[in-house]
């Protein structure tokens, strides 16, 4: 099995979401008491990740991701993992570093809609989600059109994300909010909702709405343990 490095803290209850994920599905795959093959980074959230946001200090932000990197590839891991679908804005800086594979969380999330037959999709995340390209170009290169989510809405989704979500609270209200958004994005005739930030499932309910939602978390752990197990199979089967 390889070994997959995951820099998370980018909020810590998203980082918990892989962990289980990874798992779960290692265990599924292998039986017996077989775990993911794990090297963590865990960051501060407000001072490694948070406080560079909120002054545009884009730059600054990047240099702890790409150090994060460096250590997990230093510690054995073979490939890396990026916990938050906004620090794939460093995506290009952390693969040019580390020389490793790095999985993209776009990549996975295009993959699987176009698996499914899903060709328009609307983009739930931070704000710099859902107008910046560093994730939406991963599925425009698809084929898969991205709906436009209005400023209020994508101010009230980016509030709930970094207030409550990314601090480990769930609000009943913000609930109810985000359950109110899909439904108004189903009248524009979409086929699915992506959750683009890996907090979000915290407060979506995958099972329960009028369109199908994608959780971007579990979809980029499953396409993780996927790469992890690549040579694990064979090797069993040969055997």
């Amino acid at each position: 099995m390889r070994k997959l490095g995951i820099i998370g803290g980018a909020s810590w209850s998203s980082t918990a979401l892989y962990y289980d994920h990874s798992n779960r599905a290692v265990a599924q795959r292998l039986g017996g008491l077989h775990s993911a093959r794990l090297v963590i980074e865990s960051l501060d959230c407000e001072d490694d990740y948070a406080r560079f946001h909120r002054v545009g200090d884009w730059e600054g932000g990047e240099k702890v991701i790409v150090a994060a990197a460096e250590r997990l590839k230093a510690a054995g891991a073979e490939g890396l993992l990026l916990g938050s679908n906004t620090m794939h804005k460093h995506y290009d800086a952390v693969a040019a570093a580390v020389g490793i594979p790095v999985l993209h969380i776009g990549d996975a999330a295009a993959e699987r809609l176009v698996s499914d037959g899903v060709r328009s999709v609307a983009l739930l995340g931070t704000r710099f989600t859902m107008t910046e390209p560093f994730v939406r170009e991963r599925y425009e290169r698809r084929g898969i059109q991205l709906a436009t989510v209005d400023q209020a809405w994508m101010t009230e989704v980016d509030r709930i994300i970094y207030e409550e979500l990314a601090a480990g609270r769930v609000v009943r209200d913000s609930q109810r909010k985000l359950k109110t958004l899909i439904t108004e994005l189903a009248k524009k005739r979409i086929q699915a909702v992506v959750l683009g930030c890996t907090e979000l499932v915290l407060a979506v309910d995958v099972r329960a709405n009028v369109l199908p939602v994608y959780d971007t978390t579990a979809i980029h752990a499953r396409a993780a343990v996927e790469w992890m197990l690549a040579d694990e199979e064979p090797a069993r089967a040969a055997a």
